[in-house]
């Protein structure tokens, strides 16, 4: 498993094709706590969590009974946790549980790269 990280419009997707070519791109939706195993690229992990808060699911223990097929997939999220807390309960919530499915992901991935400006930096 490969996560890459960064901030919002920083080339992240862009980043993952140089690095690992063109594949098949699966892109999560705010309306869906569920993620679609079959591609090879899972787009906006952030959008799957904040499903996971609207549905009363907890992305981390969701990743981690379906850890067995996130073997091989490059997951791509948007890093929110900088900035201001957000005052919204839901947007907290959201920053929260992003935080803790990032962590355990990157305790298992195989590399963790952070992409600013296009740039790939190699974290793990």
């Amino acid at each position: 498993m490969n996560l890459i990280i960064g901030g919002a419009y920083q080339g992240k997707l862009e980043y993952a094709e140089e690095v690992f070519g063109k594949q098949e791109v699966f892109t999560c939706s705010p309306e869906r706590a569920e993620l679609d195993f079959s591609k090879p690229v899972l787009y906006h992990l952030e959008d799957f969590v904040l499903a996971c808060v609207r549905e009363g699911i907890e992305a981390r223990e969701y990743l981690r009974q379906h850890r067995p097929e996130l073997d091989g997939k490059v997951i791509i999220c948007t890093d929110i946790s900088q900035g201001i807390v957000p005052v919204e309960t839901q947007m907290r919530a959201l920053r929260e549980m992003t935080g803790r499915a990032m962590v355990y992901l990157a305790k298992e991935a195989d590399t963790v790269t952070r992409v600013f400006c296009g740039l790939g930096q190699k974290l793990k």
